[in-house]
């Protein structure tokens, strides 16, 4: 064994100075660190979030639903900048007592509704709307199969192959290469599912969709920890075939835009009204 291989002690100490991205907000306790009401706006939807894959899902899926029609689901978007620990302000956590984004208010209920957790959120507007939800019982459990999948799965690509990978404060080749495997299976699960299904769940573009695209298409898309060529994404060409075909939607490319403070253009960090997109030429 290595001289420098880490022992763990009998008992875990929070060291606070530990490096990498994310250090100096991450932390072993919940609740406020602050005092600070959330911002409200007229719409009836109010969403507190930021445009990583999470918060991606639920924009995408409010775009979607007023290209379909649906005018009840307009909504305010507050950007909350998880880098300065805006998430752990008082009012956030009333929301969100995890203090992750995204976190959503229906102030159109009474009283007022919190919804948290993404698949939680997505779950709660498909059902409000009846939209993007298979009706029929088995193509509903279905598309629940897969929305609860990536639930499931995704952690390990962010939290496990993406942490290694890009963040953390050096190169483990040891945790690289488990999370990598892991990553790779995974894109392989859906390239299998994907060869016989034009969606995820099957001919209809729903939830489930919504909530694996911003992860795993993002990741075949190269825009997500800069690992397309690592993890060679071309090995799997049918979602590859399907990031493209989601990410060709006119409301797609609204709902990657709100929210967004960093990365990819465009940028459109609050969104109040369909007429913020006009600049951006969405």
């Amino acid at each position: 064994m290595s001289s420098s291989a880490y022992l763990p002690p009998k008992v875990w100490q929070w060291q606070q100075q530990n490096g990498g991205a994310f250090a100096n907000i991450n932390r072993p306790v919940a609740g406020a660190t602050h005092e600070k009401a959330l911002p409200v706006g007229n719409q009836p939807l109010q969403l507190y979030s930021l445009a990583t894959p999470n918060g991606v899902k639920v924009t995408i899926l409010l775009e979607e639903l007023l290209a379909a029609g649906i005018s009840a689901a307009e909504y305010d978007a507050w950007l909350i900048n998880i880098r300065e620990g805006q998430q752990f302000s008082s009012g956030f956590v009333a929301i969100n007592p995890n203090s992750k984004i995204p976190a959503l208010v229906d102030n159109s209920t009474v009283p007022a509704t919190r919804v948290f957790e993404s698949a939680s959120i997505l779950l709660y507007l498909a059902e409000k709307f009846g939209a993007f939800i298979p009706k029929e019982p088995a193509k509903r459990t279905e598309m629940l199969n897969w929305l609860f999948w990536q639930m499931g799965s995704a952690p390990f690509v962010g939290g496990g192959f993406g942490h290694f990978y890009a963040y953390a404060p050096e190169k483990i080749a040891y945790a690289i290469d488990r999370y990598a495997m892991e990553a790779k299976r995974q894109l392989d699960v859906l390239n299998q599912q994907l060869a016989a299904n034009t969606y995820i769940s099957g001919d209809d573009y729903t939830i489930a969709d919504m909530a694996i695209w911003p992860w795993y298409g993002g990741l075949v898309l190269g825009r997500l920890y800069d690992a397309a060529e690592f993890l060679s994404v071309n090995d799997y060409p049918h979602v590859l075939r399907w990031a493209k075909l989601i990410d060709s939607r006119p409301a797609v490319k609204r709902g990657y835009a709100v929210n967004r403070n960093f990365g990819a253009e465009p940028h459109l960090p609050e969104r109040h009204s369909a007429a913020d997109f006009v600049a951006l030429g969405l």
